[in-house]
């Protein structure tokens, strides 16, 4: 926290990389379920500062931080590009898609040995095993379950954005390659910021709707 004498104070040359949703944010002092503070307004602007697991630090304007579920955030379109130059693509759809067939055919072909009478129950229970897939088509939307995540995503066919978090965040980092950066906007802002800011824990005495 950015404070004096306990009270907030606006950071200068304050850049938000990430908006919250328009249903707002639940907010915590800490990466820790048990210690909820304020919640966050909605569509507030706030700057990345950490990451840990699921959970992202994030500063307001004036000074005030606290603690979220990082893969609700939106992100901060950059700058628009030069003419000429292509927009950034937000998440391709296709590898979620194709573990969402992948995991279908694999319950599909069980169920099937199992009604032949190819397969036991208990066989059957073990080959669908920590399946988990979800899917609604509505046209050109479609809704999809990432369990990697433990969210929905809505695809439009061009692109992903996180719908809703179906677990509470996490602490626990998943491997480099798994980690889920918040949902992208185009174009897609390729840097989150100075990670290196510092920050004072200390009680606001103001909350995070009091920013600018």
């Amino acid at each position: 926290m950015v404070a004096v004498d306990g009270v907030p104070e606006y950071v200068p040359d304050f850049r938000p990389t990430h908006v919250v949703p328009r249903d707002g944010l639940p907010a915590w002092e800490a990466p820790d379920p048990a210690v909820p503070t304020a919640p966050l307004d909605a569509l507030l602007p706030v700057q990345l500062l950490d990451r840990v697991g699921d959970w992202g630090q994030v500063l307001c304007s004036n000074g005030w931080s606290a603690w979220v579920d990082a893969r609700l955030l939106v992100s901060v379109p950059a700058d628009p590009p030069a003419a000429g130059r292509a927009l950034a693509r937000t998440a391709d759809p296709r590898p979620l898609i194709a573990r969402a067939e992948d995991a279908l055919g694999r319950y599909r072909r069980a169920a099937e040995e199992l009604a032949a009478g190819h397969a036991d129950g208990e066989t059957f229970r073990q080959r669908t095993r920590g399946l988990r897939v979800g899917m609604v088509v509505d046209g050109e939307s479609v809704w999809l379950y990432d369990a990697e995540h433990e969210r929905w995503v809505f695809c439009d066919g061009t692109g992903l954005s996180t719908y809703a978090a179906s677990a509470a965040p996490s602490a626990a980092t998943p491997p480099a390659e798994a980690v889920h950066e918040p949902t992208q906007v185009v174009p897609r802002l390729d840097a989150e910021g100075p990670g290196a800011t510092q920050v004072v824990q200390e009680q606001p005495a103001a909350g995070p709707g009091d920013a600018g």
